[in-house]
């Protein structure tokens, strides 16, 4: 066999042990609306719960997000404390007006000055978890989410049952991202799918597994196991919080992440460029702001993803037969997750352009750390916390 006919055969068996042995990353079984008849029925007293909601600048997203917290039909006692993060846009003016109609306890609390070694978001939920444990009676359960993830009414109590009735410690939910530009309708399904198969729900929910993740926007908590942990400051420079923080809790308990259809992602992408900015605020932080990491990273997505188009167009068989197959596997393996988000089976043919753009990302994720713009977001630039 030639050079590149080996090279076509690793390419292949590289997407067969991702299709059949890499944890099923490619479905999405592992879903929130699985508890929402048990939710109807679950035994026992409905504990407390307290969302904590982190939010700076998010005036325009709060009549959305913070009504639907508002309007969860839990059983249990449930409140809302917001944390005003130095916002300039009104959004803490807006919550409290929100709050007077709201018919449900909600707190709005003015955040302080962002101390060093701390990355914002963190910060903000330390102040709002240390509010939301006040007094006698702390909950037993913090619902952490950010200020544009919307709710639909009972998805709360169906995360409750799966926490309580598991005796999950971490019970977190990838929001569904908005899917209707050009822009996201490209780019959004492959966004979530890639996340996948860095971090396999399947081997995050397992409980003897070291892969541990979570989804930022919606992380229901168990408070006295964060105590045990060391709190939420355990994690206090962490740029991509919701994964260090799911490492931090499986050493307490199983954790749980899924999909589902009635916890929604109120941002809009519009453009390539609002996605390439979410994107390129953590990307290189994933990397551990490592070149040699970054290198084998781009090496790795040429070889999954380019590798294969460009065998089929170019060598002869036996490697145009390895490629096509290897092409085949990637495009099935993207078709759960163009069906959950209602997009066209053909978007599996252009995978490998989609997976160039993001490789783009993170090239420029690493070249925005490299001018002192790392971690941007909302006119922070936070990766040098980062770091620490």
């Amino acid at each position: 066999m030639s050079a590149v006919d080996i090279l076509a055969a690793v390419v292949l068996l590289a997407w067969v042990y991702l299709v059949l042995l890499h944890g099923g990353f490619w479905l999405t079984g592992e879903r929130e609306e699985a508890y929402r008849s048990f939710a109807d029925c679950m035994p026992g007293a409905w504990p407390a719960v307290v969302a904590v909601v982190p939010a700076r600048n998010e005036a325009d997203m709060l009549p959305r997000s913070l009504a639907s917290l508002a309007a969860q039909s839990y059983p249990g006692e449930f409140s809302i404390v917001l944390v005003d993060d130095q916002s300039s846009d009104g959004t803490g003016d807006i919550a409290r007006r929100l709050a007077e109609t709201a018919g449900r306890e909600i707190t709005v609390v003015s955040g302080q000055p962002l101390p060093s070694a701390w990355t914002g978001k963190v910060w903000a939920m330390e102040q709002g978890i240390a509010a939301a444990s006040a007094g006698e009676h702390p909950p037993r359960y913090l619902l952490l989410t950010d200020a544009d993830i919307g709710y639909e009414p009972g998805a709360l109590a169906s995360l409750v049952a799966r926490a309580s009735s598991e005796r999950r410690v971490l019970t977190s939910v990838m929001a569904k991202l908005n899917c209707e530009s050009f822009a996201e309708r490209a780019l959004v399904p492959a966004f979530v799918f890639f996340f996948k198969m860095l971090y396999p729900f399947g081997w995050a929910n397992q409980r003897d597994t070291a892969t541990a993740a979570a989804a930022g926007g919606c992380m229901l908590i168990d408070r006295a196991a964060l105590e045990r942990a060391g709190g939420i400051q355990s994690i206090r420079g962490a740029l991509i919080d919701d994964c260090t923080l799911a490492k931090v809790m499986k050493a307490q308990g199983p954790i749980w992440l899924g999909m589902s259809e009635r916890v929604l992602s109120l941002r809009p992408y519009p453009k390539v460029e609002d996605i390439r900015r979410m994107v390129a605020r953590s990307a290189y932080a994933q990397l551990r702001y490592s070149p040699l990491l970054l290198l084998g990273t781009t090496f790795g997505m040429g070889v999954l993803y380019l590798a294969p188009p460009v065998l089929i167009l170019t060598a002869s068989s036996p490697a145009w037969l390895f490629a096509a197959a290897a092409y085949g596997l990637m495009a099935l393996s993207f078709q759960p997750t163009l069906r959950f988000y209602h997009r066209s089976r053909l978007w599996g043919l252009v995978l490998p352009l989609i997976a160039a753009v993001y490789l783009g990302f993170t090239l420029d994720s690493a070249y925005q750390h490299g001018a002192g713009r790392g971690g941007l977001w909302k006119g922070r630039v936070q990766a040098q916390a980062g770091k620490q």
